[in-house]
């Protein structure tokens, strides 16, 4: 395990390629001086305009929001550009208190809203399921948000969607993943949907779930995607600079409410809100690749000339990778609780996905854990 050079992302991260030990996150932000911004946001106006006026949809856009600093940013832009958006929810699977207030922020924008609440009793299971097979607690949640909106696309004749950020650009993966545009299939979902290579029709039978029980999770055939026009997904982030702070003081300006204190397993107060479940998403990541979100924002600060890299190691070193007892101020034991799993078969299904080639262990093999539970890590961002 390494580290980029120039931010916190490690070479265990999936997809990231490194050229004389920078990583391609870091490169792409560079590339991104090189853009003319302008002729960009013509071809954004254009692009919506023309594709709307040739479907003759209702709703120039579909917009799916969760509340966050960063929809709530995307749904500003879309109508400061003056069109007119249909801002779809599938709905978090445990929704903060702080979420709410921030999805209502949304609607008072002054947009249409569809907000989409699968079964939760269903995904209460998945949510079990997920944490046990592929240690994603979150997996119904991480599908729905692209599934949900894209049907919902499809059934208002709305061809396209503005997603915010391209992650696989931010976060530095291949070049052909980072265009300005996407074809929605089933390929890229699976590729990059959140899926963990479990398929949803491998979930049928489990905890007596049905087939029929799954269509908010089930991708849209081939043929609905391509009738007319055809859906296609934007980035917003390739038309617009995007900067998540800069995102988060207008998101703010115009009624986005922040946590008021550091998030447990971040190193600010605006990331990731609405989800009670985010520190324990987030904790199985630490334990799977050795990195968790506070490295994530670390390393979007530094590329910006926002933190120097000394200062966010020691930044990091302070909030990421403890073992989660809280979330936004619920207890573990309540999140898990709500799923009807146990802090013992907990640390149990933490161990499981443990990379022990990242984390100390003792000399029968078995992972190293201070009173608190928490792991050391073998490698650091200042093993260069």
């Amino acid at each position: 395990m390494f580290y980029c050079s120039e931010c916190l992302l490690p070479s265990t991260k999936p997809d990231l390629k490194f050229i004389d030990g920078i990583c391609t996150a870091c490169i792409n932000f560079k590339n991104r001086a090189k853009i003319d911004w302008r002729q960009r946001k013509i071809e954004l106006v254009s692009t919506i305009k023309e594709r709307a006026k040739s479907a003759k949809s209702d709703w120039d856009c579909v917009i799916p929001v969760s509340g966050g600093k960063d929809s709530t940013f995307q749904v500003l832009k879309i109508l400061e550009l003056g069109f007119n958006p249909l801002c779809v929810t599938a709905t978090t699977c445990d929704l903060s208190e702080i979420g709410k207030k921030n999805i209502e922020n949304i609607k008072n924008l002054g947009v249409d809203y569809i907000e989409f609440s699968p079964n939760k009793n269903v995904r209460k299971s998945l949510n079990r399921i997920g944490l046990r097979m592929v240690g994603d607690i979150s997996w119904p949640e991480h599908v729905g948000i692209f599934t949900i909106p894209v049907s919902i696309s499809i059934r208002y004749n709305i061809p396209t969607i503005i997603w915010g950020e391209n992650s696989q650009n931010e976060y530095g993966s291949p070049d052909e993943t980072s265009a300005s545009s996407l074809k929605l299939d089933r390929r890229w979902l699976e590729e990059f949907g959140g899926l963990n290579g479990f398929r949803v029709n491998d979930l049928i039978g489990i905890d007596g779930i049905r087939e029929k029980s799954l269509l908010p999770y089930i991708y849209p055939k081939t043929e609905e995607l391509e009738k007319g026009i055809g859906v296609i997904g934007l980035f917003l982030g390739h038309y617009i600079p995007w900067n998540g702070f800069n995102n988060y003081l207008l998101a703010q300006m115009n009624g986005f409410n922040s946590y008021g204190k550091t998030v447990e397993g971040s190193i600010v107060d605006y990331e990731n809100l609405d989800n009670f479940q985010t520190g324990i998403h987030d904790y199985f990541k630490y334990l799977k690749f050795g990195f968790g979100r506070a490295s994530d924002i670390a390393s979007i600060l530094i590329r910006r000339g926002m933190l120097t890299r000394e200062f966010a190691i020691d930044m990091v070193a302070k909030h990421e990778g403890f073992f989660p007892l809280s979330y936004l101020g619920k207890s573990t034991n309540d999140i898990l609780k709500d799923i009807n799993i146990d802090m013992k078969e907990f640390e149990l299904i933490c161990d499981k996905f443990t990379n022990k080639e990242l984390f100390v262990t003792d000399r029968d093999g078995n992972i190293v854990k201070d009173e608190n539970r928490s792991l050391t890590k073998k490698f650091s961002p200042l093993d260069l």
